[in-house]
């Protein structure tokens, strides 16, 4: 994950738009998605999946749930969109919610599996980025995601563990305690890991909304493409 470390080095463009946004204590909890388009990434995600394709649930808060966009340009089916450019089919399920906290997410998650069609092939699990921007203590976004990703284990459903990073505003003592959560999680649970949800969007104006804090269709879609070939590798007889 080496090229990761020039996203990471920038994250302060991230850091001041936190830190502008602190007080709402949510990504997009309460906004309407507004219309928009994108015709190419439409007529890919809405090319025909066969009814025993393997699903792939995406799970997680604003970031995943496509937030200001249209309905295929969020990162479900975009990413469905960019697995069935590498010939690999796999229905993806948007089951992010704006807003959501780790705690939330704990919740929910039994729900959401327990109520999937057939058993998840794999589970992408991002959230935590609410705790953040609620000054959350980074022990109880451990707890939080420590416990999902035990659930998910019991269940014997693989996971790719999507992170998140400190803004900078919040000072060196949270950053400490918060950063190297989801890298220890994704080693103890042997998950796949992906270490920054935003990398290579975030310090780039042209990937995101207004907001600086959500992609844009174009970032989610850097965003899928990075993200695909970590799925094709969880994901059994891929392709």
């Amino acid at each position: 994950m080496e090229k990761r470390t020039a996203g990471w080095r920038s994250y302060a463009i991230y850091g001041c738009a936190l830190a502008l946004c602190q007080p709402l204590a949510a990504c997009g909890s309460a906004e309407t998605p507004a219309a928009s388009t994108n015709d190419k990434v439409a007529a890919q995600a809405t090319a025909a999946i066969p009814a025993d394709a393997p699903l792939v649930i995406a799970f997680g808060d604003s970031l995943y749930a496509g937030y200001q966009l249209g309905p295929k340009e969020g990162l479900a089916p975009q990413l469905q969109a960019a697995l069935a450019a590498d010939s690999v089919v796999a229905r993806v399920q948007n089951a992010g919610v704006s807003g959501d906290t780790t705690a939330a997410g704990r919740q929910r998650l039994t729900y959401v599996l327990d109520n999937a069609k057939v058993k998840p092939a794999l589970v992408l699990l991002g959230l935590g980025g609410n705790d953040m921007l609620r000054g959350i203590g980074p022990d109880q976004t451990r707890a939080n995601l420590d416990a999902m990703l035990a659930e998910l284990k019991k269940r014997e459903i693989p996971v790719l563990l999507t992170g998140m990073m400190a803004a900078p505003n919040l000072g060196s003592d949270y950053a400490k305690k918060f950063n190297p959560i989801y890298s220890e999680l994704a080693a103890k649970y042997d998950a796949s890991f992906y270490p920054f949800i935003l990398d290579n969007v975030v310090t780039d104006k042209t990937l995101m909304l207004g907001d600086n804090l959500h992609p844009n269709a174009k970032g989610v879609t850097v965003v899928a493409e990075a993200l695909a070939p970590l799925v094709e590798q969880a994901l059994p007889d891929a392709g």
